[in-house]
Order: C-alpha cells, then structure tokens, then sequence
C-alpha cells in the first residue's frame, strides 16, 4: 500500500529526520521502492541506507531486527493513514478528542490489572495481602529530601553540633533538618524523577500509590498509569526494549494493537512511567537496561518518569532526571501508619502501641523505617506488647534487614563479601559497633571505616592481605553493607553511621557478649549512654548472674569511703528495721532513699520511680492513665512536680480503699501509718471522701473535676506535716552528683533484672534483698 507523500510530511516524527532520513522515508514508505532501487535512485551506498533506516526506525520508536522493523513501521503507517480525516478538515481539537478518548480507553481496560498488581501489599510475615488504598488502607503519605543527605558536604562537627557525646540525643543519628515534601508535590514538581531511598523506606509502595491514585482518577487524570518492575524487565524470557515489554503488558489486558496504540500514547506525553527498582537488577542486565531506560525516557521526553532505587546502589547519573530522597517517617505518619494498620482487627491497640513507643526510645527510633515499623505492627498485634527482651526483637529486625527482605522477593544481589556469612557480617558489624561507640564516635570517617573492615576480613580464611586489594575490598563490603541492608549509612560526604543507634547498641552488646568483657562494661555503670548496652547485653546472655553480680558490686562500691554517705545509708537501713513489714525491706530502704531526697535531687516523680519498680505496675499502668489524669489535674492546679508527694499520698489513700486487689498495696499504707502516725486521723477522713476507683476511671473523673481542687487544698495542709518525717540532710553538690549516679545506677540493675534477663533465683534474691545497704551490712 503506498502512503500519499503529503500525508508522511505531516507526521510529526517528519521534522525529525534528517534531509537523506527524508528522502528514504518517502521512496521507501511513500512510493514503496525497494531498498536496491532507492539506493541507486539516490547515489548512495547500502551501508549509508541502513543507516537512514535506522536513524527513520529511532525516530518512530520501532524496535524488531531486520526486516521486522520495515514491517512494524508500514503498519503503524498504515494505520495513521486510514484513520486520518482529510488534511484539509483536521484540526488540534480533533487530535486532542481523539487522543483524550483513547487514554479513557485504554484506562479503562487496565485498571482491574493496576489495581491487582499495586492495589495491595504483602512484605516480611503478613499472612494475606493488605489494601494500599481506600478506607480501609495502610498507606501513609511518604515526605521527600530534595537535596541527597549523603552528598551534603558537612564535617563531623556540624552533624553532632548539637549533640552531647555523654547524653547523646538518639534523633541525633537520623534527624535531617531539611525542608520535606510531600511525595506527590515531588512528582508534580518534577517530569523525570529518580527516587532514592535505604532499604524499606517505602518506595516500592510510593510507586504503587501513585498507579493506583492515578487509575483513581485523583492524580494526573489524564494520564495512563504504566508500572514496571525492572528486574522482570530484565529477566524476561524474551529479550524486549522497554517499548514492547509495555505493549505485551497492555495486551495482556485486552488492548488490540497494542504497540502501536502504546506508541501513539507516549507520543502524546500521555502516560505515567513507573520503573521499580533498578537496585534490583542483576549485574549482568544492568547495562543493557540502564541503556535502555536512557533511550526510552529520551524519545517519550513528555510523559511523567519515576525511578526508584537504593540510595548506596545508584553509581550512574540519568542527567535529565532529578534526584530526591526518600524521608524517615516522623512521629505523626508513625501515628497514622499505626492507625491504619490496626483499624480493621482492634482499633484501640493503635494507640496502645503508640504509647509504648513513646515510652520506648529505642523501638521508637526503628519505627522511622517504614519496613522496621511493619516489623513492630507485626510483633505488637500478636502480643499486644514488645518482648521484654528487647534484644530479640532488634535480632528480628537485623534478621530482615540481613536476608529476609531480599529473599522474599527473590532478589538476588551482587555479593562483593561472599565469603561472609551471615554470622561473620554480623561479627564485623559487632566489631564496628563497639570500637566506634567506646570512643563515643556516632558518625565516622569513610576512610576510618574502611580500616576497620580491613582490619576484620584480612583475618578471614583465603583472604587477600595485598594492602591495594584489601583498600578496594573493604570499600566494595562498605557500599554492600549500605546498599544490600541499610545498616551504615552516609550522612553526609564520606561520613557514615549506623542507621539507627539502636543497632549500634545492640552490636555493641553483642561483641561484649561473644568476648564476655564484662569487667570493662561495668567501668561504664554510671554512663547514661551505656544504659541501654547493660540492658541488650544481660538480655542477650545465656545466663547473667556474672555480669549482675559484678554491677551491684560496682554500684555499692560507688560511696565507698564517702562517710556522710554511709552515714546516710546506715539512717535509711534503721528506718527499714523499725517497721514490721516481712520481706519488704529494700522497698522501704527505697521509699525513704527517694522522698529524703525529694527537694535535692531531680528524680522527677521519685515516687512513681525507684520505689514503685519493686511493686511492679501497681495501678499507674492498669487504671487506663488513671493516675497520669489525677497527676496532671493535681500539677495544674496547686503548682507542679514539687508537690507529687500529693500523687504518692492519693495512691496510699485509694489502695487503701482497694487493698484487696494487691498484698503490695498494703504494705504502703502500713508504712505511711507507722511514718505519720499522728496524721492518720487527717488521711482517714480524707480517704473516705474519695470515691471506689471504677476500672476506667470514669466515676472518678466525674468526681475529681467537681471536687479535687478543695480535696487537693486540704490534702496540702496534711503534707506540711508529712513532710516532717526525716532529717532534712544536706548535701555537698559532690556528694549530691555522687548520690544521683548511685541512684541511676540502682535503677539501671533493677531495670537489667526485669529485663526478661535469664538469671538464677538465688542471685536475683541476693540482689533485691541488699539493694541500697550500707557497705558495712553487705
């Protein structure tokens, strides 16, 4: 079939082509001559044809070999032809109608195919798919880093500028204080985007999002949504360009002439170009398909591209593409993705679980990671709770961030560190962990890192030690650590660290653990920053009555030859032996160890604290808040934290009233009675104003808002006398500093004990039964 030659002139591809290009695309498609005929016609050799052919066949996007590629062309031709108007009654709202009317169609013949491949999620254990969307969906709103954390050029001193290296803030590891975006304003904002982020940022799910808002008919309308996992891409049977692979997708879908309908479609820039993961091709293909994703994004320039990929995996720059960062989500997309995630099974245990995130920095610092946070949503909907043992669940977490994320999608990668197993990159991270933390170094050199991994693999088996070889290895593990499992992260220029300070801690722990250095852990007991090393290692432990016995030891030991301090320590064991309470000695040593120090040290609420750990969660924690209510209203109303001996007394009060609930409850009342006698009269009247405490507080409430002010003010003019019941003891700010840590550090071996710790009946006892004795009674 010839094609009129003012037809060919109209197309816009036309103006592309070169004089001779123009020239063999009317002999050839227009008059239909031969390939020997036009090359004679017009002097020039067979090998500059081919040429013209070729440069014709780019320009129309035909791909094929040989004589496919003549084929596929006179088609779409052919096609164009019998389906244009005659040019004189053409015109653009013609075209625009007709374009606008195929993306409907085609929109409309895809969407059942959008919504079962972006329409749900199923990572790590879940046990059916998720909806992303909808009413009922998990999906939270992602923010964007338009500038590369890792290529922020700032010194160490800037990054921890604001930190103490002693009370090391734990946002200080991943708080960036740079502007965020909304993930959709980034897309608007940009027609080439490249998506980077760590392992389990969220991108995958991002680029479902955006399929399913624009199928939606809620983003870019007009647009066709066309999702494509790169690394089926370039591992399919058949090897395609980008083109065709999305034209077999659409024809899955029931499209007729597909590729030249997906054609005309991105000629129009009327498509949404979604590319998955291009981390997660196999070194083998990623030539060919960063080549191709070039040329495709080049010819198709007006349509809308995202990219993602791992922000450590990207060694190539796509120069018409702008390149942002996926964001950690912040506490309020926590609250929301917690929301989410528990709407459909039980509504009320999303806000329990973001309460005890609150209480819990550590786990909290996970929950900035979309995958941890799924990970924690998983956990807490069996338990209702986070293990005790914290340390198991940070091994669950290293566990999917070191294996399971990638096998679960089949993910092969490039393993540089072959011959590390799983257990030797846990090794070299333990090594890293506790090297760079007891120099109390949170970010660290490239170079300096890069030293640490020589030192470590050129110890292992058929190992390298050239010195050139082990410098080009230890920098391959680097970027495989970062890329593969988002452990070490770049914070800025050739400045990592690890990606949370909680896995700092726990390699930390776990190499004190494997080299059982107990003696130089316990140097550490009055360091605040070690806290939560003492924790993980006595939770990791097979048995911890060593390493427990040793820190009591070095905690009694703090005010040795102190004699004012003994002296003091002596007076509290004294008080303890005058009251008549079995087997509840330390906590009374505890009662009068805080309220003597109520006005000189700041332990915040000291009665909700050193010696409520012995009686466990009494009513603070199963009363709803209940007491959390009373203590606020209270602190409002006459005054603040100085006055919570009022809190500790209403407690006394109403235990009283409920004493059968707890044995425990008990013996505080005795031991206010046996303090104050001469005010029991006054708490009496004051007790039997209060009403019974109800299981969710409501009556009481009803009854505090009414009255608590007048019962506070009464309840005041009983404390003046209460206060009375010790010695008013004075301290030297040494010996003030001295007994702060022997207290923080009494706490810390309480808080190791019930850790979930394993530790024999015998050693826990001897504990708790001589905590805060004099040396001379130990």
């Amino acid at each position: 079939m010839s094609i009129p030659e003012d037809f060919l002139k109209e197309l816009e591809q036309y103006s592309e082509l070169s004089h001779r290009e123009k020239e063999v695309f009317v002999e050839i498609f227009g008059l239909s001559k031969s390939r020997v005929h036009v090359a004679q016609e017009l002097n020039i050799s067979e090998s500059n044809l081919s040429t013209c052919l070729t440069g014709i066949y780019k320009k129309f996007c035909i791909t094929g070999n040989g004589p496919v590629k003549e084929s596929r062309l006179r088609e779409y031709l052919s096609k164009r032809y019998s389906q244009q108007k005659p040019s004189g009654d053409l015109t653009t709202d013609d075209v625009d109608d007709s374009i606008d009317t195929l993306v409907q169609e085609i929109r409309k013949q895809i969407k059942p195919y959008i919504k079962e491949k972006c329409g749900t999620m199923r990572v790590l254990d879940m046990p059916k798919p998720i909806k992303l969307t909808g009413k009922q969906g998990i999906y939270t709103n992602v923010n964007i880093l338009e500038e590369i954390t890792g290529r922020r050029r700032l010194k160490i001193a800037e990054l921890i500028q604001n930190c103490d290296h002693d009370n090391f803030e734990r946002i200080g590891l991943s708080g960036i204080k740079q502007e965020r975006v909304s993930g959709l304003d980034a897309v608007q904002r940009h027609s080439k985007l490249m998506v980077l982020g760590k392992p389990g940022a969220g991108k995958t799910t991002f680029l479902k999002y955006l399929a399913m808002q624009c199928i939606e008919v809620r983003f870019q309308a007009n647009r066709v949504p066309l999702f494509i996992t790169l690394k089926d891409f370039a591992e399919a049977p058949k090897k395609v360009d980008i083109l065709e692979f999305i034209a077999q997708q659409l024809s899955s879908c029931g499209i007729n002439h597909a590729s030249v309908t997906v054609e005309k479609l991105l000629r129009q820039g009327k498509g949404l170009v979604l590319l998955d993961g291009l981390d997660e091709v196999r070194e083998e293909d990623t030539k060919r398909v960063l080549r191709q994703i070039r040329e495709f994004s080049d010819l198709f320039h007006t349509n809308q591209f995202v990219i993602t990929c791992r922000i450590a995996a990207k060694e190539y720059t796509y120069q018409s593409f702008t390149e942002v960062e996926m964001a950690d989500f912040d506490e309020k997309q926590i609250a929301i993705f917690a929301q989410n995630w528990f709407q459909l099974t039980d509504p009320v245990k999303s806000q329990r679980f973001i309460q005890k995130l609150k209480d819990n920095k550590p786990i909290q610092e996970l929950a900035s990671s979309p995958l941890l946070l799924t990970l924690l949503c998983l956990v807490f909907g069996d338990s209702g709770d986070f293990p005790a043992n914290r340390s198991e669940l940070y091994q669950e977490g290293l566990n999917v961030l070191l294996k399971k994320w990638d096998a679960k999608r089949n993910i092969e990668r490039d393993q540089v560190y072959k011959n590390l197993s799983l257990q030797r990159k846990e090794d070299l991270l333990s090594q890293i962990g506790l090297t760079t933390f007891e120099q109390k170094d949170y970010f660290f050199k490239q170079k300096m890192l890069e030293e640490y991994i020589a030192n470590f693999i050129r110890n292992l088996r058929d190992a390298n030690t050239e010195v050139e070889v082990l410098r080009l290895d230890s920098e391959a593990v680097l970027k495989s650590i970062e890329a593969q499992h988002g452990l070490l992260v770049e914070r800025a220029k050739g400045i990592y660290s690890f990606s949370h300070l909680t896995f700092q801690e726990y390699f930390t722990a776990r190499e004190i653990v494997v080299n059982a250095t107990w003696e130089s852990l316990v140097k550490r007991i009055t360091e605040k920053r070690w806290r939560e090393v003492f924790l993980l290692t006595t939770g990791m432990m097979r048995k911890a009555d060593d390493l427990l016995c040793l820190m009591k030891r070095n905690i009694d030991f703090l005010l040795e030859g102190e004699e004012y301090l003994q002296h003091f320590l002596d007076w509290i064991h004294k008080q303890s032996l005058n009251i008549e309470i079995q087997n509840k000695k330390t906590i009374i040593r505890a009662f009068y160890f805080c309220f003597s120090l109520r006005d000189k040290l700041n332990f915040g609420n000291p009665y909700l604290s050193l010696n409520l750990v012995f009686a466990g969660d009494i009513i603070w924690e199963s009363k709803e808040g209940i007491y959390q209510y009373i203590f606020e209203t209270f602190e409002n109303s006459l005054g603040g934290v100085g006055d919570s001996i009022s809190l500790e007394l209403i407690y006394l009060l109403q235990n009283w009233k409920n004493h059968d609930e707890d044995n425990t409850n008990q013996y505080y009342g005795m031991m206010l009675l046996h303090l104050a006698p001469e005010i029991q009269h006054l708490l009496s009247e004051l007790k039997e104003i209060l009403p019974s405490l109800d299981y969710e507080g409501k009556i009481f409430k009803q009854w505090w808002k009414a009255n608590g002010q007048k019962w506070c003010e009464q309840l005041r003019t009983v404390i003046m006398k209460y206060k009375n019941i010790c010695p008013d003891w004075q301290f030297s700010e040494r010996q003030k500093e001295l007994l702060e840590k022997y207290y923080n550090a009494n706490k810390l071996l309480l808080d190791c004990l019930n850790n979930d710790c394993y530790v024999s009946r015998e050693v826990r006892h001897e504990i708790e039964d001589s905590l805060l004795l004099p040396i001379k009674n130990l």
